[in-house]
C-alpha cells in the first residue's frame, strides 16, 4: 500500500509517501508545497491544487492520511489553513482517494506510543522506522511522514476505516 502523508498549510504544506508492505516501511519521497506570502490567497491555493495533484499522478498513492486541523490563537492563521485543507480535500476526491484523518495526539501514540511525546521524539521514530540515516527536513515533509506512518499502523487495526472522512459524513461525523 502506498500512502501519503499530508501536513496541511496555506504558506507551506508538508508530504511524504511511504509504502507499507508486511508490516514495515519503506520511505519513497518527501518535500513540501510552498506559496509565497503577499500572494493573492486563491491564487496560493490553486498553487497547491497544482502541486498536489502533480504528487498524485507521480506517487499513485492509494490512500491519504491528513492531519485534522489544529485551531491555533490566530484566527486569520486558523482560516488561511482551513481553506488550505480544504483544497487538499477536493484534490483527494478529484482523484478518488480515500481520506484518513488524524489528530496531532494520535500520530505521537502511533509513532513514539505516547500521545504527550515531544517533536524530536516523534521524528527520530520517523527516522528509525523509515530506515532513513537522518531525520527529514524540513519539518513539515517529517510531520508529513509521521502522518503516513500513522495511517500505515492504524490500518492494520480493526478500527482500520472508521476515521475516513466519507464515512464519518455518512454518519453524520461520529
Amino acid at each position: 500500500m502506498i500512502i501519503l502523508g499530508i501536513d496541511p498549510g496555506i504558506a507551506t504544506v508538508g508530504w511524504g509517501v511511504v509504502a507499507r508492505d508486511r508490516g514495515s516501511f519503506r520511505y519513497i519521497d518527501c518535500g513540501i508545497i510552498s506559496t509565497p506570502a503577499g500572494m493573492r490567497v486563491e491564487r496560493r491555493l490553486f498553487l497547491i491544487h497544482q502541486a498536489l495533484s502533480d504528487i498524485i499522478k507521480r506517487y499513485t498513492p492509494d490512500e491519504i492520511s491528513i492531519e485534522e486541523l489544529f485551531f491555533h490563537s490566530n484566527q486569520k492563521t486558523v482560516i488561511n489553513v482551513a481553506q488550505a485543507r480544504g483544497v487538499i480535500l477536493f484534490t483527494a476526491e478529484e482523484n478518488s482517494l480515500p481520506i484518513y484523518e488524524y489528530t496531532p495526539l494520535q500520530v505521537k501514540q502511533s509513532i513514539v506510543g505516547y500521545g504527550r511525546a515531544e517533536k524530536k521524539q516523534v521524528m527520530e521514530m520517523t527516522k528509525v522506522f523509515l530506515h532513513l540515516d537522518r531525520v527529514a527536513k524540513p519539518d513539515d515533509a517529517a510531520d508529513a511522514l509521521a502522518l503516513a506512518i500513522c495511517h500505515g499502523n492504524s490500518s492494520q487495526s480493526k478500527l482500520y476505516g472508521l476515521r475516513t472522512i466519507k464515512d464519518s459524513k455518512k454518519t453524520g461525523g461520529q
